[in-house]
Parts: C-alpha cells; sequence; structure tokens
C-alpha cells in the first residue's frame, strides 16, 4: 500500500511500511531534483516506527493528520511555507477552562483562584480563526476539559476537512460512554496524562487520591471507542528513571503513543529551578528513545529529543490560549501578547514572529536569562 504524502504530475513522494517500519519513496520526472531538496522534511518520516497502519491510511503520529488527508496535505503547504519563512502556527492549543478536580504541583497556569472559563462562542472564534491560519492540530485543554459543559459541540466545530482535534485529560470522568460521545463529535486523538507509571507517584503528583485509576479506565475506554491514545508524560528528576515502566505500561495497554515533555519552571513549577532535566537525564531519556524504536511496542515521541534538530516549536509552530483569552507563544511561557477578547489571533501570531526570541534552538523556558529578563525573577 503506498501512502501519498504529496503528488502532483511530475514529483510524488510517498510511505510504504516494510517489517513495521516507514519508508519513504518518490517517483515522476522531477524526483531526482526535486527529493534532496525537502530530504530534510521526508526525514521525520524515513525508517521510524509509525503509531498505527490502516488500510487507507496511515497514521504516523497521535499529532499529526493521518496521511492521506486534506489536513495532511495543508500540513505539507505548511512546511513549504515555512521553508520561505512564513511561519504558521501548526498545533492551537485552547485552555477552555481552568476548572480541575485535580492539585497537580506543575501545573503550568497560574494559581488564579478565578476558574475562569473561555464562552463556547469565543472558542469557536478562536478555532475559525485558527484554521484560516492554517493550522491543522487544534488541541482542547485546561484544566481539565472534560468539565466543560459543551466540549462535544466545541469538537464538532472543528471543520474535519482543514484540522484534527485531539484533547489533553486526566482522565477524570471519562466514562465508556463519555468516550464514544468524544468519538462521536469527531475527536482524533486524547493524550491522557500520567506523571507516574504507579498509583501512588502518580497520585502524589497530581494531588488527589483516585486520578490514577481514572487515567487507566481513561485509557481503556477510550481504546474501547476507537479513538487514538497517547500516554503523555511530563519528564522530570522525579520520573527519569522509570522511562522503562511509561513504556511497560503503555505497552501492556495497547496505546498508539508514549510522549515525553520536558519539565520546566513555570506555573506553579516556577520554584523548582532546580528540579530539571540534567545532562545526565537528558542522555538517559535519548538512549531510552534509540533502544525502544526497534521494540515491540507504542512509537515513542520525545518533543525534547525532537527539539534538538528542530528548535523550541514555541511562536514558530506552537500558540497556546488561556482560559482568560491571553495568547502565548506556547502553554509553558506566561508572556502574553494580546488577548482575543480585544485583537485578533492573526495580529497577536504576527507580533510573536516579531520577536526573534521565537526562533531558539531549544526550549526557551530551561535558558535562566531569559526568564530573569521576561519573568521578572
Amino acid at each position: 500500500m503506498k501512502y501519498y504524502l504529496y503528488k502532483n504530475p511530475i514529483f510524488k513522494v510517498y510511505a510504504v511500511v516494510e517489517d513495521g517500519r516507514v519508508r519513504i519513496r518518490s517517483s515522476g520526472i522531477a524526483s531526482s531534483i526535486m527529493k534532496p531538496m525537502v530530504s530534510g522534511m521526508l526525514d521525520i518520516f524515513d525508517d521510524k516506527k509509525p503509531a498505527k497502519v490502516e488500510d487507507d491510511r496511515l497514521i504516523f503520529s497521535t499529532w499529526m493528520p493521518p496521511i492521506p488527508s486534506t489536513p495532511f496535505s495543508r500540513s505539507v503547504s505548511n512546511q513549504i511555507k515555512c521553508l520561505r519563512g512564513n511561519m504558521v502556527p501548526e498545533q492551537v492549543t485552547i485552555s477552555i477552562t481552568e476548572e480541575c478536580p485535580n492539585n497537580c504541583i506543575h501545573c503550568a497556569l497560574p494559581d488564579t483562584k478565578n476558574k475562569d472559563r473561555l464562552t463556547p462562542e469565543y472558542v469557536k472564534d478562536v478555532i475559525d480563526q485558527s484554521l484560516d491560519m492554517g493550522t491543522t492540530l487544534i488541541i482542547f485543554d485546561g484544566g481539565e476539559p472534560l468539565v466543560y459543559d459543551g466540549l462535544e459541540a466545541l469538537i464538532s466545530h472543528v471543520d474535519t476537512n482543514r484540522a484534527v482535534t485531539a484533547m489533553f485529560t486526566s482522565g477524570v470522568g471519562l466514562t465508556p460512554e463519555r468516550a464514544r460521545s468524544l468519538k462521536e463529535a469527531g475527536l482524533y486523538m486524547v493524550s491522557v496524562s500520567f506523571d507516574s507509571a504507579n498509583e501512588v507517584g502518580h497520585d502524589f503528583m497530581r494531588g488527589r487520591e483516585g486520578v490514577y485509576k481514572d487515567a487507566i479506565s481513561a485509557v481503556n475506554n477510550l481504546m474501547d471507542a476507537g479513538l487514538l491514545v497517547n500516554i503523555y508524560v511530563v519528564i522530570s528528576p522525579r520520573n527519569i528513571d522509570e522511562l522503562d515502566d511509561f513504556y511497560t505500561l503503555a505497552r501492556d495497554m495497547g496505546v498508539h503513543e508514549l510522549s515525553f515533555y520536558e519539565i520546566v519552571p513555570a506555573g506553579r513549577w516556577i520554584d523548582h529551578e532546580t528540579e530539571i532535566l540534567s545532562p545526565d537525564d537528558h542522555r538517559k531519556l535519548d538512549d531510552f528513545v534509540v533502544r525502544t524504536d526497534t521494540m515491540d511496542g507504542p512509537r515513542v515521541f520525545s518533543i525534547p529529543h525532537v527539539m534538538k534538530t528542530t528548535g523550541c516549536f514555541a511562536g514558530r509552530k506552537w500558540l497556546h490560549i488561556t482560559p482568560q483569552g491571553d495568547v502565548l507563544p506556547c502553554a509553558c511561557i506566561p508572556i502574553p501578547f494580546g488577548n482575543i477578547h480585544e485583537e485578533t489571533l492573526k495580529s497577536v501570531w504576527k507580533k510573536i514572529r516579531k520577536d526573534p526570541a521565537y526562533n531558539a534552538d531549544s526550549c526557551l523556558m530551561r535558558d535562566a536569562e531569559f526568564r530573569t529578563l521576561h519573568l521578572d525573577i
């Protein structure tokens, strides 16, 4: 089966899956000229483990539209625009509410205690503006998005010919019925958060007894409903030695992907400046990614690992909207460049792109100088 990434009359690029690996091929009279020009974009696919293979589409990663699809074609167009210096917010995360039954010690949201939430009208407007700018992945976040009345209506509002939808959740209240409801609304992928592979450690980090059981139940119910499921782990010095345990958990539950993000001094973790990954921790993560790539289990997506070659995504490929309507370069950088109640998303994006800081080679919030200059700490 050929899964076309790109095709025109003189140049085609497609993927085939052989022995559980994605292989990139090209054809057409312009292939010898064009393929070297786009090899940098194609390297992310070639000889990699996919998240899921179906008869009519390839799910390379749960963070990416399926191949082929019109959202994926839009993503390819975005990459071509990037080569020309025109950056597009491909991933927009909308924190629709601050409400949450948990009390995570590393929550990125400020402790406003206001329990703010965006109205459905504003969320739908942000969705429409994002799609017009080229966004191909819209993520509903919180707080806990599952406590937001009308979540399914927001999911259904996203034009599936332009983007796919995802959700971050702790799993609270995600019953089999709710999982089916989310699937019927058009939700594409769900990231269920785990801070430890064991119950005691996870409940401690989440500040609520029973949240580990909620997460396990949520994964099972989402899988049964036929959704793409990603286990999402924020890696810190506290759980860096649980990498193999996380992999075993993800493999045993049959999820499609296991993703890692790096903890940074932000939100409630702002005073834990010394509790970030050390160079030795990064080596552990890198070795783990290489080792598991050939193992029988889920695809592993390590954002810190990827950023070593792509640079920081904040304000380049990512945008984040807070429950107050503030527009941030990413969820971990509490620097608002505007507010959706006062100006358009496009105008705020232009302001971010004019700031040279948002072309960084590595995570800005790991940079002590950046934090000192911009966050008054």
